[in-house]
């Protein structure tokens, strides 16, 4: 999930025009990637910050819901689990043997689904900012995690770099 040479040329391709339009809306890539570096400061997990916000110099992070420590472990359960896969993020949480692990992951859906993420610079004039969510695909059998969330809160700063100087 985080190498991004493993990435689909699909998922390479948003990335790279996600990630390059953001930097665009909050002030260019040193504002976006020192973002990025403030919340892997934060300890245990950027989202279980307080007052569900992260900000560094010149940009602020917010989102409208507190996330849970369980909730956070469920979610790293999933990404160490398909960290290496080439498949990105287009694979399918909810697919799962164990049905008492599956019914975890499902009501971790359900809980965070409304959650939205929202960057703005500090300076207006910096740009507008941007949001995303947590699920790229929500459906009743079906959940795939957005890959800019995967970026943001738990690949490092080289996978958004790559993304950055991507050409297509």
């Amino acid at each position: 999930m985080c190498n991004f040479n493993k990435q689909s040329e699909e998922i390479k391709e948003f990335m790279s025009i996600f990630m390059k339009k953001a930097a665009e809306e909050v002030g260019g890539a040193n504002f976006l990637l020192a973002l990025i570096e403030a919340m892997k400061k934060q300890r245990p997990n950027p989202l279980m910050a307080k007052g569900c916000q992260i900000a560094s110099n010149n940009t602020i992070i917010k989102w409208n819901k507190v996330v849970y420590k369980d909730k956070v472990e469920i979610l790293e359960g999933i990404i160490i689990e398909h960290k290496s896969a080439s498949q990105g993020s287009s694979f399918n949480i909810l697919e799962h043997e164990n049905s008492k692990k599956r019914k975890n992951i499902l009501n971790m859906v359900k809980t965070l689904s409304p959650l939205e993420f929202v960057v703005t610079p500090q300076n207006n004039n910096d740009g507008i900012g941007f949001s995303f969510k947590i699920f790229d695909k929500n459906e009743k059998e079906y959940a795939s995690l957005n890959p800019v969330f995967i970026a943001l809160f738990f690949c490092g700063v080289e996978f958004t770099k790559k993304c950055l100087k991507y050409e297509m």
